[in-house]
């Protein structure tokens, strides 16, 4: 017949259906639209050929180079697919549902990769964190200390000048509570001569801090400079005459009440 490749295989003596399926080569992958043609027996008459050509539909001259011709009784397969081996085919698909299991790039050593990788990023954030974490409390601690230490050096300077002869022991016992070491050593030794010196010149000192700034410290030691003026009384001067003082005053924190306590004390000018 017209139009049918070469491929064709030659029919044997009964009639037998064959199909033409548009858009495919001989060889090639079958697709999906077909149409029927009747190979018909040689020895049919004449009438009988023209009537089944007569109701042969027309053929697309777009299509006719593109035809393959198949028996209908040669097994058939679904259009697109190109066969395969049946272990192939199990390891295609699935065991219950038959269908091509998806391709997942990398398997399962990428998906072991990638949680490998987010647990070290997360132990290196939580590090960080820690780290972060340590260091804004070591700070917040130690300016803590030094404000509590400053403070304290403003109060213990205050004391120090701050003494009169109508309150003498209570204002040189004041003293010794806020110191420590060296400091509360010397100035318990020389409290009595200090006590006797204050009542007979009749001294009447009052102090007050212009300002205080740290030297230097850490959460446990500080060294502050205090400025401080004071008005003195005493018989040579009743009236009072102004002094100024610049005190440098070494502390530590008591380990068990936490207090900051003058370990030294010097007048600087």
């Amino acid at each position: 017949m017209t139009g049918v490749p070469e491929e064709v295989a030659v029919p044997s003596r009964r009639n037998t259906t064959f199909k033409v399926i548009k858009g495919a080569k001989a060889g090639g992958p079958t697709p999906a639209r077909r149409r029927v043609v009747t190979v018909l027996h040689p020895a049919d008459p004449v009438e009988r050929v023209l009537e089944r050509l007569d109701q042969e539909p027309v053929e697309d001259p777009t299509e006719a180079g593109n035809l393959t011709v198949v028996a209908d009784d040669e097994p058939r397969r679904p259009a697109g697919r190109r066969p395969t081996s049946a272990a192939q085919a199990d390891r295609d698909t699935g065991p219950e549902t038959g269908r091509r299991k998806p391709a997942v790039p990398g398997g399962p050593h990428r998906g072991r990769a990638l949680t490998a990788l987010l647990v070290v990023l997360l132990a290196a954030a939580l590090a960080g964190a820690g780290v972060y974490g340590h260091r804004w409390y070591v700070d917040r601690a130690t300016d803590q200390a030094h404000r509590e230490a400053i403070a304290a050096a403003r109060q213990a300077a205050v004391n120090f000048v701050s003494v009169s002869a109508a309150s003498v022991d209570r204002d040189l016992q004041r003293v010794t509570a806020g110191a420590t070491g060296d400091f509360k050593d010397e100035f318990t030794r020389g409290q009595a001569q200090v006590r006797t010196a204050v009542v007979e010149n009749k001294v009447q000192s009052q102090g007050s801090v212009l300002r205080a700034g740290l030297l230097s410290g850490d959460r446990r030691h500080a060294v502050v400079l205090v400025a401080v003026d004071a008005t003195v009384k005493n018989v040579k001067a009743p009236d009072g005459r102004p002094s100024h003082y610049r005190i440098q005053l070494d502390l530590v924190r008591d380990r068990d009440s936490g207090e900051w306590l003058v370990s030294k004390l010097q007048f600087v000018g």
